[in-house]
């Protein structure tokens, strides 16, 4: 029996504003090495609100945590900053690319950040992430110069420079057109397929899902099928 890559235990949480609300029920789930799973809800219903704890970058709520094979609960917000950038990759519907610097230089940061390795190395690997993308003939450019499909298709290499153990997508298609969303699945399907990423993705893409390993549908700050 594999180790899930995710494990979730009776996470439940609370807002307090303007009055006390529970927004997560319960919630228990388990996320397998290589799985491309998708998280569907109408809004409201907790799904970004989950996404922000299984990312580790919302710490109030009760429940456990594991993350492979760490438990991240009770974690210090360094060590918590420290184990995202070794173990998760982000891609938001904004890619949120620094507008100045190439495409190459904004794929190298997260890299450069964690310090492993040195600047050479850097750039070699942020090439062939660009090259399994498709975008390595566009490294040296800006990255304002690129349409809104290649720009989200750097800020996926950039979520994988440092070779996660699992990408989160937050609405990763939400600003694209339907070819552009279709490009954005196809590589996503090939990284988990070809590569063994697992991947995680909230979506209102109704498409995009059905076409995902599994579906978690969420309602009312609860797990209704998995």
């Amino acid at each position: 029996m594999t180790t899930p890559v995710l494990r979730t235990t009776g996470i439940t949480k609370y807002f307090y504003d303007p009055e006390k609300f529970q927004v997560l029920k319960n919630i228990d789930l388990e996320v397998q090495r290589g799985e491309f799973l998708s998280l569907i809800g109408k809004s409201g219903c907790g799904k970004s609100t989950l996404m922000y704890v299984l990312s580790t970058m919302d710490t109030d709520f009760e429940g456990e945590l594991e993350i492979a094979g760490e438990k991240l609960t009770h974690r210090t917000q360094n060590y918590l900053a420290d184990f995202r950038n070794h173990h998760i990759g982000f891609v938001f519907q904004f890619h949120y690319l620094l507008p100045e610097f190439t495409v190459l230089q904004n794929v190298m940061i997260p890299a450069l950040k964690l310090g492993k390795l040195k600047p050479d190395e850097i750039e070699h690997r942020a090439i062939e992430k660009l090259k399994l993308l498709g975008m390595d003939e566009h490294a040296r450019k800006k990255t304002s110069k690129l349409s809104g499909g290649q720009q989200q298709r750097v800020a996926i290499a950039r979520a994988l420079i440092n070779d996660p153990d699992i990408l989160m997508g937050d609405e990763p298609t939400g600003n694209l057109d339907s070819h552009n969303s279709r490009v954005v699945f196809d590589i996503f399907r090939e990284l988990t397929s070809v590569y063994k990423q697992t991947i995680i993705a909230v979506t209102h893409d109704e498409e995009f899902a059905r076409q995902t390993d599994r579906i978690v549908e969420m309602s009312d700050g609860k797990i209704i099928s998995h």
